[in-house]
């Protein structure tokens, strides 16, 4: 049983469909759609489609939204979740694949598909546990600098064609075992947009296996609105403030041990 949600924001009805195209399989049993804008025009598109429960919200952020549908996935009784972006999509047998590989390893709480750009380049989604260089000042120092810090910390080193075991999954494509969250917990409603799945992907990375996998491939027209507007890019970097305030600015032993083992697994 596989229960999806997708959260909304003044979305466009095409990038909509083609997102819900992609979930036409026999293992989707609800998606749940949670539009931060209530615009009528999303909610007269979602209720004419089955299995489709539209959720009109205040907006109340990405985290926020998305627990809405993954607090009515664990009543449903959904024994897998799937966070997905409205920009992404995939041939709906991906979905079959990644329930299989899911039922073999019962250690794994998350599994990430290999990601891809529309034009077939690749999205390095597997990632180190971001530092404050990383996520913030890279934005103002020498572009030489911040290509050598985005080789490591992106891990463009590695090949995508194996597992890895990742404590940082990129937000728009999070494959959960929905037991987990019982143990973890859901996202952290205190950031707004973008280090929620940095967040909750390391704490699941601390009690189960948080895999990216590369049997299937899912493309991801990602937008990167704050590099495109001032007030997202503010809004990013006020919340990456509240995530170092959470985790640590310097002084994260955590993210120093797991970023060196997997850079260690990695040569």
């Amino acid at each position: 049983m596989l229960t999806v949600s997708i959260v909304t924001y003044k979305t466009p009805i095409p990038e909509l469909k083609k997102c819900f195209d992609s979930l036409q399989s026999e293992v989707v049993d609800r998606i749940f759609v949670i539009d931060n804008s209530s615009k009528d025009y999303l909610a007269n598109f979602c209720r004419i489609k089955k299995r489709v429960e539209y959720i009109a919200s205040k907006n109340i952020g990405y985290g926020a939204a998305h627990n809405i549908a993954i607090r009515k996935a664990i009543e449903f009784g959904s024994k897998y979740h799937l966070v997905l972006n409205s920009d992404v999509y995939f041939e709906p047998n991906v979905l079959n694949h990644l329930i299989a590989y899911m039922e073999e390893r019962n250690g794994v709480a998350m599994v990430q598909p290999n990601i891809i750009y529309p034009d077939g380049s690749l999205q390095y989604t597997c990632r180190l546990l971001p530092t404050p260089a990383n996520l913030i000042f890279r934005r103002f120092l020498p572009k030489k600098m911040v290509e050598s810090m985005n080789y490591k910390y992106l891990l463009k080193m590695f090949d995508h064609k194996s597992e890895l075991n990742v404590p940082y999954h990129q937000g728009s494509f999070l494959f959960f075992r929905t037991s987990c969250f019982g143990k973890v917990g859901l996202f952290d409603e205190r950031f707004f947009m973008y280090p929620e799945d940095i967040d909750i992907t390391r704490r699941m990375h601390r009690e189960y296996r948080t895999m990216f996998w590369p049997g299937v491939t899912v493309v991801h027209a990602h937008r990167a609105a704050s590099y495109k507007s001032k007030k997202m890019l503010f809004i990013h970097i006020w919340n990456m403030v509240k995530y170092f305030n959470k985790w640590g600015w310097i002084i994260d032993r955590e993210r120093k041990e797991w970023n060196q083992k997997l850079l260690k697994d990695l040569n």
